[in-house]
């Protein structure tokens, strides 16, 4: 069907409401606009659906939602009756619309007889992950769009190990979608009928204490915070979202004292009236945790984002002012902490292992391997770190104490497995405190590593595309890169194309073609003589390509200068 079909068979349904149908009447002469919304269906890959909300097929929507539910409730239904009487999960968060979403979702999973366990409220993403694992659930549902802008929403899915969905399962999904009739082939039910029937059972208060005693369980030097307890002051903001109720909680159990929330953002608001946008890795958004953190005289700030799986950290500096711990060095302070801590405590298991992504800084491998553990690369995502995670511990080839990626994403212990921010701001502030009783901050610590170990820098850049055209430009721009790989990038000539689409690499100086261990995803890396990591990917989630610069210097000014080179070369990429 053209756009222009699909439109109007949407616009005739009986399934919209009149809410709907006016929305859809008001773009009648938008060709752009109709285009838009009905030129194809939101993509569903490993991560699910992510887009705007409205009405149309390329929107977030109940009848989209729907949709993807009963495509995935065959593909668990095909699994066969052991794994649909093991149920599904779901959760939701802050946003506009996401309880509804959640809702529609469960009526779906009941009218095809999968019991559901539904949250009885928002929770943290990683509490999700959670309970697949604690009630043995055969698969997860999840609204949210994370740190997205508000006019965002998502639907993430998980599988029975508590992880994302795997590129398999995901595949099927996403094929039942296309053959599904996005209205007549959808079964649904009455709410309140799936309850009454015991297909939807809510979860509530006892879900949190399991998970929260698990969180507590990643404690490895309580005596530490004791220490520093009646002067060390922190900052919290969960930006209006999910991590409201149990990252606080999680601190005043650990014994914080003095925990200082930020009253405007601790309202759940799905419209984030206080920043532009509820993402932990722009500092713009900390301003008024900023403003408190000095008239408290606190030295910490943290902040989880909407759906608390990602953490954003500041801390002050020596001149007062306070600057950002990124996701690549907050990684760097947990690893080099977590290894310190648990050999202190005795609490460090036989073969350690840290995971990282293969954008993740090179500072964490050598952290790693310079204290006696091993470091494995994975893809970006926490389903592959996950992945690898399992296959060491089963296999005995290790034990997996930190996993992490460098987009402010943080995974311990054996009871989750996606990024938890609930867990991580437990482990930041213990070793915050731990610190503080050396007299130093966070800050401190860091400029310590970089001596320790050598220094590091690391710098994305996000080459935004947005729209129909965006799409069709980052292919485009993916395909020429392959086609005409650089022999030189600012100047430094480069010594080794990789490609994760087949696994191949090419020594550029000789020609010669090998083989890498990692393939299958869309991704491009350039080695370059000065030590220099270039990385180029197209974003799962979002209308934009990324470009990871991980440098290696001489100073923090090297560093700096290495860094200004090539993303003035990343730049030109979008032209």
């Amino acid at each position: 069907m053209t756009y222009k079909e699909t439109y109007e068979k949407w616009l005739h349904s009986p399934a919209l409401s009149d809410a709907e149908r006016a929305e859809l009447a008001a773009i009648a002469g938008d060709e752009r606009e109709m285009e838009s919304r009905f030129f194809s269906q939101l993509e569903f890959g490993t991560a699910g659906l992510r887009g705007t909300m409205g009405t149309g097929l390329y929107r977030m929507n109940i009848h989209v939602i729907r949709h993807a539910t009963q495509a995935f409730a065959q593909v668990i239904l095909e699994e066969g009756q052991q794994t649909v009487d093991k149920g599904i999960a779901i959760c939701f968060d802050c946003r506009n619309q996401s309880d509804r979403f959640a809702r529609e979702a469960a009526c779906v999973m009941a009218a095809n007889g999968i019991k559901v366990r539904l949250f009885d409220a928002l929770r943290p993403t990683p509490e999700l992950s959670f309970a697949i694992r604690a009630y043995g659930c055969a698969a997860g549902i999840n609204i949210t769009a994370s740190h997205n802008p508000k006019e965002y929403n998502g639907y993430k899915v998980y599988w029975s190990d508590g992880a994302q969905l795997p590129p398999a399962p995901a595949a099927q999904v996403a094929d039942k979608m296309r053959r599904l009739d996005v209205f007549d082939e959808v079964r649904t039910m009455d709410y309140d009928e799936a309850v009454a029937r015991g297909l939807i059972t809510l979860m509530g208060a006892e879900t949190d204490e399991a998970f929260l005693e698990s969180v507590l369980g990643q404690v490895n030097d309580r005596e530490a915070v004791e220490r520093v307890a009646d002067t060390f002051k922190m900052v919290y903001t969960p930006f209006h979202g999910t991590g409201y109720k149990l990252i606080p909680e999680a601190l005043r159990r650990l014994g914080i004292k003095h925990l200082i929330c930020v009253p405007e953002q601790m309202v759940v608001d799905g419209n984030f009236p206080t920043v532009d946008s509820p993402n932990p890795e722009n500092p713009e958004g900390f301003h008024l945790a900023v403003e408190l953190a000095k008239r408290e005289g606190a030295d910490c700030i943290v902040g989880s984002d909407p759906d608390a799986d990602r953490v954003g950290v500041m801390v002050r500096a020596k001149d007062g002012q306070f600057k950002v711990i990124s996701g690549n060095q907050t990684g760097v302070l947990l690893l080099d902490y977590l290894i310190g801590a648990k050999r202190r405590t005795g609490k460090m298991p036989a073969n350690p292992v840290a995971l990282k992504t293969i954008v993740t800084t090179e500072m964490a491998r050598k952290v790693a391997e310079t204290n006696g553990l091993q470091s494995y690369d994975t893809f970006t995502g926490f389903k592959f770190m996950a992945e690898k995670k399992d296959q060491l511990e089963r296999s005995g080839q290790g034990k997996v104490i930190f996993a992490y990626e460098e987009s402010y994403g943080y995974m311990m212990g054996d009871y989750v497995r996606d990024k938890d921010a609930v867990t991580a701001i437990l482990a930041i502030t213990e070793m915050a405190a731990w610190y503080a009783g050396q007299g130093m901050t966070l800050a401190d610590a860091l400029d310590a590593l970089y001596q320790r170990y050598g220094d590091y820098g690391e710098k994305t850049l996000n080459l935004v595309m947005p729209g129909l055209d965006g799409l069709k430009q980052m292919a485009a721009l993916m395909a020429s890169l392959r086609a005409e790989p650089p022999h030189s990038i600012g100047g430094t000539p480069v010594a080794q194309w990789k490609d994760y689409e087949d696994g191949s690499v090419v020594e550029v100086q000789t020609g010669k073609r090998g083989s890498i261990e990692l393939s299958g995803s869309n991704v491009l890396r350039y080695e370059l003589t000065d030590g220099t990591s270039i990385v180029v990917r197209p974003s799962g989630t979002e209308p934009k390509v990324k470009v990871y610069i991980l440098v290696q210097g001489n100073s923090r000014q090297d560093c700096d200068r290495k860094i200004a080179c090539y993303a003035a070369w990343a730049e030109g990429l979008k032209n």
